[in-house]
């Protein structure tokens, strides 16, 4: 017996707040070792009470995260992109045991995903200038449109593992000031856990970042009810779920996207935005 190692197989929770709390369900699923019957962790399954708990934790964070000035955000996101170098090892670990990917193509993914954050970090106190514009009136006016922060942003990630592109769309959301629920694709759930960690440690302020995992088909039928949130970015493969969250969102004029973009592009940006226009006087 001395001679034999037990192996402590990892339970991956939610990430909330800035929080690393249990699902209120007690559930969990087991995400096992790619081509294996072996676990490889213990994922909480997250219930609609998470998700509304998460929603909350994010519009709590939303006004402070859109003041804060857009440097800062861009300090921030860099800062996270320093932190997924500096576990650059652990990702590669994770995507080689559960996705069965090369050391090559695991480096690939990393380097991808960290690059996402540092593009959209430079992004953050710039894409005000390329999509504000000051516009021609006729009279003695000065008219400014400039783009502002839609509020609390729920993420629905495609089953399709792509690590830049989860990277990507959760930076380009929080550039202009959003908070973001993100449901996490069910074939890498463990993802979470070094992510989260990420998130925990790069300055990044608790509720701007929220990361749920679990079944989807569980959870979409109250996104699109919740009028705490703005705008729904669905990138799920499931068109009969899309329908579902458009029409239950349409009484609270909820903006869903779920058309695929470029992973670095200042698209992914303006889709959480909203345009406002101010007009000041100039005198005769």
């Amino acid at each position: 017996m001395e001679n034999q190692s037990l192996k402590i197989n990892k339970t991956i929770k939610l990430y909330i707040g800035g929080q690393f709390p249990r699902t209120e369900s007690g559930r969990s699923f087991v995400h096992k070792i790619k081509g294996t019957n072996k676990p490889y962790a213990n994922v909480c399954q997250s219930s609609r009470k998470d998700f509304r708990n998460a929603v909350e934790a994010a519009k709590g964070a939303q006004t402070a995260w859109e003041k804060r000035a857009a440097f800062n955000r861009s300090q921030i996101l860099y800062r996270v992109a320093e932190m997924i170098e500096g576990k650059k090892e652990e990702f590669i670990d994770l995507f080689k045991t559960t996705m069965g990917m090369t050391k090559t193509q695991a480096t690939n993914a990393v380097e991808l995903g960290r690059d996402a954050f540092v593009y959209y970090a430079g992004f953050c106190d710039k894409f005000q200038q390329v999509i504000g514009s000051i516009n021609c009136v006729s009279g003695p006016f000065h008219n400014f449109s400039s783009p502002t922060a839609m509020g609390v942003v729920t993420l629905v990630e495609s089953d399709e593992f792509d690590f830049q592109n989860l990277c990507a769309s959760l930076a380009a959301i929080i550039a202009s000031g959003n908070t973001v629920v993100a449901i996490l694709g069910q074939s890498c759930p463990s993802v979470l856990a070094p992510l989260a960690e990420v998130l925990a440690t790069s300055d990044l302020p608790g509720g701007v970042v929220n990361l749920l995992t679990g079944n989807i088909e569980e959870l979409y039928a109250v996104i699109g009810g919740h009028r705490e949130v703005q705008s729904v970015n669905f990138q799920f493969g499931s068109k009969e779920m899309l329908r579902t969250i458009k029409e239950s969102g349409a009484s609270n004029m909820k903006r869903i996207v779920s058309a695929k973009k470029p992973a670095l592009c200042l698209e992914r940006i303006t889709d959480h935005v909203e345009i406002k226009s101010v007009w000041h006087p100039i005198g005769v």
